[in-house]
Formats: C-alpha cells, structure tokens, sequence
C-alpha cells in the first residue's frame, strides 16, 4: 500500500492547478504565466519532497 505523503498531494494539486489554468477565460499570457508559476512549484515539492 502506498503512503499519502504530504509533498506528493500538493505536487498533484499544483499540476491540476496549472492545467486548469491553460484552460481558463484569460489572455495567453495570463494563462502561461499561472501555468508556468504552478509547475515551478509543483517541480520544486517533487524534489524537496521526495515524491517519486
């Protein structure tokens, strides 16, 4: 069975997060920007974190 691991779990909603983001009724540059802040985050807890 596999541990919820805190990192892990706000990785994942951070990668939702950018992919809705892409989505939204915004310009272009809004959307990348909020797209590339939440993978930048979403990155920075897969490394810290030690989600595999």
């Amino acid at each position: 069975m596999h541990a919820l691991i805190p990192s892990a779990i706000r990785a994942f909603a951070h990668r939702h997060l950018a992919l809705s983001a892409l989505r939204a009724n915004s310009t272009l540059f809004n959307r990348l920007a909020r797209y590339n802040a939440n993978m930048a985050i979403a990155r920075a807890l897969e490394t810290s974190g030690g989600v595999q």
